[in-house]
C-alpha cells in the first residue's frame, strides 16, 4: 500500500489566511475617505483638515477673516488648512486635526458648504486656531505658563 494514513493536507499561506478570516471570507476595510479640493482650485501647500462638532461650525464662520473650503455633515464641520498646520500647536478639544484631510471612520464624505473665491482652498490656520480657542475657553498653547 502506497497511501499514507493520518497525514493532514498541506496548508498554504492562502489557506491559513482564509481560515483566520473565518467562514465566508473577511470584509476588506475601505480605504479612508479624503476631503477633495474642488475643481478649479489648487493646493500648492498640501492639504490637512481641522474638524469640530457641527454645533461649533456656524459660530466659527463669522470669527474668521477668510474662510476657505468648509465641508459639513450632521456631526462635524471640516476646514481645509495647509499641510503641517498642526506644527507646534495643540488644537483644542473637541477639534480633530486630520493629516492629509483623511476622514477617520467616516461612512461618507461631507458636503461642501463653503467655497471661497479664487483658487486656494485654505482657511488660515492661526485665525482658525485662535477662534477655536476662544469658543472652547482654551488658552492658546503659546500663552500658557511654563511649568518647571
Amino acid at each position: 500500500m502506497s497511501a499514507v494514513y493520518g497525514r493532514a493536507p498541506l496548508l498554504t499561506l492562502d489557506t491559513l489566511v482564509r481560515l483566520q478570516r473565518g467562514p465566508g471570507g473577511a470584509h476588506t476595510p475601505e480605504p479612508p475617505r479624503r476631503l477633495a479640493v474642488p475643481d478649479g482650485m489648487t493646493a500648492p501647500l498640501g492639504c490637512d483638515a481641522v474638524s469640530v462638532p457641527a454645533r461649533l461650525g456656524p459660530l466659527l464662520m463669522p470669527r474668521l477673516p477668510r474662510v476657505g473650503c468648509v465641508y459639513a455633515d450632521e456631526a462635524r464641520w471640516w476646514w481645509l488648512v495647509p499641510s503641517d498646520s498642526d506644527y507646534a500647536l495643540e488644537w483644542p478639544a473637541p477639534a480633530h486635526y486630520a493629516t492629509g484631510a483623511l476622514l477617520p471612520d467616516s461612512p461618507h464624505v461631507p458636503g461642501l458648504v463653503h467655497r471661497p473665491d479664487g483658487t486656494l482652498p485654505y482657511t488660515p490656520p492661526i485665525p482658525l486656531y485662535l477662534a477655536l480657542c476662544r469658543l472652547t475657553g482654551t488658552t492658546p498653547t503659546w500663552s500658557r505658563a511654563i511649568s518647571a
